[in-house]
């Protein structure tokens, strides 16, 4: 029996946002049970769990149709959690893998046909460390080979010192959570300068997920919404969005999910421009299929 405390909160609001048909939640984790799905035993990190049913009922509510799940490391590199949760909703919840720098094209293969669409590493101080740079552009090529993309989670200070290598690979790479910068020291500050210029590379994409953790404003985190809506105006092709349920190591009481929807309104206002963010570039890059 999983006895930690929950990290996600019971009771979100109902957004007065309405999403379109097809919105797309880019970025969850679902943890356990662990009776069924045991975290690893050398993470540092278990949480109580989020399992697959109450996200569903989640997503449910905020009027979400279609969701990658990126695995957890305190699931470590086996990812039947996230392949259970994407067998109950197939074609419209896909996943993204951890794996070893040196993941065979074979496994790649493997995973792709479960509904993985993408490969994670962290680059952050309180989670296992991430690929070399060398590592990084042997695994490229066979990524690319699969329709596969990599994701980078990192901490802002690192922008600048992974950005070359980011740029220079010839697959997809998706950045977490704006980069993790500090929206409390405004949009001129060289870790969202550097973003800014990462993103001129066409194969780089960037979640507007995350204003939460960039914030250190209370809800409904105002500091933040600025430099989402900077990303989105900037690459509207090239912008994703996603909760960040259950919200893993967030600072304080678990961010209400239907406050994170409504900030949608400030981060791309109009239909069309919510429609390409929801919608449309969750399409060309994770390929959805199924039925809505």
């Amino acid at each position: 029996m999983n006895d930690a405390p929950i990290c996600w909160n019971p009771n979100p609001s109902r957004p007065a946002l309405t999403l379109p048909k097809g919105a797309t939640d880019t970025h969850v984790h679902v943890f356990g049970p662990t009776s069924v799905f045991p975290y690893a035993p050398e993470s540092g990190f278990k949480p109580g769990d989020a399992p697959k049913e109450k996200l569903f009922a989640l997503h449910d509510m905020l009027g979400i149709d279609r969701c990658v799940i990126v695995q957890s490391g305190c699931h470590g590199r086996d990812n039947s959690v996230v392949a259970d949760a994407m067998a109950a909703r197939p074609g419209t919840y896909l996943g993204v893998a951890l794996t070893p720098p040196d993941v065979s094209r074979d496994t790649l293969s493997q995973l792709y046909a479960q509904g993985f669409r993408g490969v994670r590493f962290n680059y952050m101080s309180h989670l296992a460390p991430g690929a070399t740079s060398d590592q990084l552009r042997a695994l490229a090529p066979r990524l690319a080979d699969l329709n596969m993309h990599l994701l980078i989670h990192m901490e802002s200070k690192l922008i600048a010192e992974l950005a070359p290598v980011l740029a220079e690979l010839p697959v997809p790479v998706v950045i977490d959570h704006m980069g993790r910068v500090d929206a409390s020291l405004g949009m001129q500050q060289e870790p969202f300068q550097h973003l800014l210029r990462l993103g001129e590379s066409q194969h780089i994409w960037i979640k507007v997920s995350g204003s939460e953790r960039c914030s250190r404003l209370d809800p409904p985190y105002g500091d933040a919404t600025p430099f989402a809506r900077r990303l989105v105006e900037t690459y509207p092709d090239r912008t994703l969005w996603g909760t960040d349920w259950p919200h893993p190591n967030f600072r304080a009481d678990p961010p209400d999910d239907g406050i994170l929807v409504d900030l949608l309104s400030g981060i791309c206002p109009g239909d069309s421009a919510l429609r390409r963010l929801l919608v449309t570039n969750p399409e060309r890059l994770y390929g959805f299929e199924g039925n809505l």
